[in-house]
């Protein structure tokens, strides 16, 4: 018997993971594996009130995706997310192959359906993802700039401060100093 898959919009941390797994249990339904924007639920859950779920997942910001293509963007959305912000992995490879090593789909395809359904190229989100990822080890002050330069693949800590001034007018050391919160939510980076 196939398991249902579950695709979500707007699942984007792990907290966002134990709310959706949380709500499903509590409509009686049994998520067997929650990740960043899936979830494949129980072969006993053969009846799934769609509606109802939507109803309930609207209350957090979640929605759930039938249409394939959205599907897609979404799991490149995940999958960015899942690679810049919690991947401890030194390695460097380039986002593009992981990409579609990850989705298994060729990534000039995913690239021209995320720029035509988001509006921005896949770059364009990876570079608002990964300076997100910089503020937020700013924030933390526990790495020096070249640390962080290093860990998020940049090739050196002039590029990651050219980046980061072009995105958010300010360069690393005063975003550091001014001490305010100007970090985004994930997934309202675009």
């Amino acid at each position: 018997m196939e398991k249902a898959t579950l695709h979500i919009k707007n699942m984007v941390c792990s907290r966002c993971m134990k709310v959706v797994k949380t709500e499903l249990e509590n409509l009686g339904l049994h998520p067997e594996v929650v990740k960043l924007g899936e979830v494949l639920l129980h072969e006993s859950d053969k009846q799934i009130d769609k509606k109802k779920v939507n109803e309930v997942f609207a209350k957090h910001g979640f929605e759930l995706l039938d249409d394939k293509k959205s599907h897609i963007i979404e799991k490149i959305k995940s999958t960015v997310i899942e690679l810049i912000h919690y991947q401890e992995s030194k390695e460097h490879k380039k986002l593009s192959y992981l990409i579609e090593e990850k989705i298994g789909l060729d990534y000039t395809y995913l690239s021209s359906l995320f720029s035509a359904t988001e509006g921005i190229t896949i770059e364009k989100y990876i570079i608002l993802q990964r300076i997100e990822r910089v503020k937020e080890l700013l924030v933390y002050d526990e790495l020096t700039l070249s640390e962080i330069a290093w860990q998020l693949g940049y090739s050196s800590v002039q590029h990651l401060s050219h980046q980061f001034k072009k995105v958010t007018g300010l360069t690393p050391s005063h975003f550091k100093e001014i001490k305010e919160d100007k970090r985004n939510s994930l997934d309202d980076v675009r």
